[in-house]
């Protein structure tokens, strides 16, 4: 069986660092994100980016490295190379411009899962989080502007996340193999 690194991909809001922390506290291996972008106090999911100076960033050794909103963030060779080796399943968030180039570098190795959302489930969410209109216009604009929204169709996998998050992660291990169906004659014994 070939190793895999699940990428979550979608919008701001759309709940990949809540999956991607669901995913890792029930032992999924998660490859972290090396950025520029200081640690937030209010940062409800520690732990996913690992905050670097420049130019401590600047010599690392990664496999994709982008930009976003004036910060840099990247992914490891090593990291990945290891995750490979060791893991059936690891997970990653990516940005929707990272699609193409881990593809070609990854090929079979990378499953790509587009979080699904609608605009009112991420205004709420975005409220929730504490942003101020303009930063959920920019937001929503920024989504519309590069085409984010459109990104299902590069990916290999759609998971809708607008209600319930266990629902979402639950489909998510699914795509992983990490749960699977009961027999046909124990699933009609469980129904009847």
């Amino acid at each position: 069986m070939v190793n895999k690194i699940y990428a979550l991909i979608g919008p701001f809001a759309s709940g990949r660092r809540t999956l991607a922390m669901q995913l890792s506290r029930i032992g999924v291996h998660y490859i972290p994100t090396y950025t520029t972008k200081p640690t937030d106090a209010k940062d409800t999911h520690p732990g996913l980016f690992r905050t670097l100076p420049q130019e401590e960033f600047d010599k690392q050794d990664f496999m994709l490295r982008a930009s976003y909103q004036g910060f840099y963030y990247g992914l490891t060779k090593a990291d990945m190379l290891q995750a490979l080796k060791n893991y059936h399943a690891s997970i990653i968030i990516l940005d929707t411009g990272s699609i193409a180039p881990l593809s070609r570098l990854l090929r079979e190795n990378l499953v790509t899962i587009y979080l699904m959302v609608d605009y009112v489930t991420l205004v709420g969410r975005m409220l929730t989080m504490g942003c101020t209109n303009d930063d959920i216009k920019y937001q929503l604009e920024y989504a519309e502007s590069n085409k984010i929204f459109d990104t299902w169709k590069e990916t290999t996998y759609v998971v809708k996340n607008t209600h319930d998050p266990h629902v979402a992660l639950e489909q998510i291990l699914a795509l992983m193999g990490l749960m699977h169906l009961l027999p046909t004659e124990e699933l009609n014994m469980k129904l009847h």
